[in-house]
């Protein structure tokens, strides 16, 4: 079926929708967008540069390590690391992986279903999550919190928790 027959079908004006001038954002606006793009792209780079001067894995590991500590015994199934993670799948699946192949993870399986899986953090994963907290709490401290009053940054977690 194609779409003008079916919009019709249910009374959608098409043409209508199609012929509207979308608003676009304000000066302001797009600058706020940009601001915060540009931002998000250094301070990330920066983090990662630092946590490889450090010999340490990239921050993607600290961030399913960080999920896994986080959660109730330490055990997630990858879809739950995906919502809380900004991850694709096909990347997440091939970072679990690679994190047991480490050692820092392993799969177990799902008893209430038998055919998912359990990430469970091990003990290497525990111990590695924590050195990387050392040199990553020093660095958002060095890019960020070395530049902000505590009540600025408390301003911007509030601004941003509007999109989150």
């Amino acid at each position: 079926m194609h779409l003008i027959p079916l919009a019709a079908e249910f009374k959608i004006d098409v043409t209508a929708f199609m012929s509207e001038k979308p608003s676009n954002p304000s000066e302001a606006v797009t600058s706020a967008w940009t601001s915060i793009m540009r931002a998000r792209e250094r301070l990330f780079a920066a983090i990662e540069a630092d946590l490889k001067a450090a010999g340490m894995p990239p921050l993607a590991w600290y961030d399913v390590l960080w999920e896994l500590a986080r959660s109730q015994d330490g055990k997630l199934r990858p879809y739950e690391i995906e919502e809380r993670t900004l991850l694709a799948q096909y990347n997440l699946s091939r970072l679990l992986d690679r994190l047991e192949k480490e050692g820092l993870v392993r799969r177990e399986v799902f008893a209430e279903d038998g055919r998912g899986r359990w990430v469970v953090m091990s003990d290497a994963g525990r111990k590695l999550r924590e050195r990387m907290w050392i040199v990553y709490a020093k660095s958002i401290e060095t890019h960020i919190g070395c530049k902000l009053a505590e009540n600025e940054a408390k301003a911007i977690a509030g601004l941003l928790d509007r999109f989150l």
